[in-house]
């Protein structure tokens, strides 16, 4: 008896280290899925801004110049973009913020003070206050910065949408815009990065699509047959593909839908 329960010990022992030793395997072997990278916690500046008339081109310049400031300052460029066609704005500008703590840290925002407190970064900002008619300003929680960098990188043409949800659907937009994405997943197309607001204008989410140019945005939405979009609809929670629109327009205030450019 005793040594029969010694030896179920040992089993019981033996198992526990394959378990683990399983366990480790997949943890090592496991990555997110892909709708998991599309959004996340890092902060973000969204600005948007548009030219007095007349003062595209100066504008343009100028934003540039600015640019160079907030790296004076220790502050990363912006990615931008240039409205094509949709809403207002001329420009939309994506400051990579991080945390508020540390981008605001005392030693942070004496750096920025002194680099616009200099001849050129005073003429830089009376500059842009003379060329922009118009500045919005949003913050927003998104994927991390090496995945937004990663997904910018290379691609010239992107879909921009800005919703502001009814009251009490809030939250059930963002889900919405999750489940777009899985539909995406299952048909094995790019999956747009969310934005979920955390402060500024009235936008509550933003999703940004990325592409190659204006020719790979058209065909994405025709590379498969209606079956196979039914199909991913449905795996994604939505009602069939005729739902997803009246879906997302049921929870909606207003939205924003916009074609832009990279600016080289």
């Amino acid at each position: 008896m005793i040594g029969e329960s010694r030896m179920q010990l040992a089993e019981c022992r033996l198992a526990k280290v394959l378990w683990s030793v399983a366990l480790v395997v997949a943890v090592v072997g496991w990555a997110p899925p892909a709708s998991a990278q599309a959004e996340g916690d890092y902060l973000y500046r969204v600005t948007m801004v548009r030219a007095a008339p007349g003062q595209w081109v100066d504008l343009i310049a100028t934003l540039r110049e600015s640019f160079e400031i907030d790296q004076e300052a220790g502050d990363r460029a912006p990615f931008w973009m240039r409205h094509s066609q949709g809403d207002q704005w001329d420009f939309m500008l994506i400051y990579p913020m991080g945390e508020r703590s540390s981008y605001h840290s005392p030693d942070r925002e004496q750096r920025r003070a002194t680099a616009w407190a200099s001849p050129r970064g005073r003429e830089i900002a009376r500059q842009l206050e003379a060329y922009t008619a118009y500045k919005e300003e949003w913050y927003a929680r998104s994927a991390s910065l090496e995945e937004f960098a990663r997904r910018f990188d290379g691609m010239d043409f992107y879909h921009v949408e800005m919703f502001a949800g009814l009251p009490g659907k809030r939250a059930e937009l963002v889900e919405q815009r999750r489940m777009e994405n899985r539909y995406y997943e299952h048909l094995g197309r790019q999956l747009n990065l969310i934005f979920v607001r955390d402060g500024g204008s009235n936008w509550d989410a933003m999703t940004v699509g990325f592409y190659a140019n204006l020719q790979a945005y058209a065909e994405a939405g025709v590379q498969h047959s209606a079956e196979e979009q039914e199909e991913a609809a449905r795996a994604a929670g939505f009602d069939g593909t005729a739902a997803i629109s009246p879906y997302l327009r049921s929870l909606l205030s207003y939205h924003h839908d916009t074609l832009a450019v990279r600016i080289e």
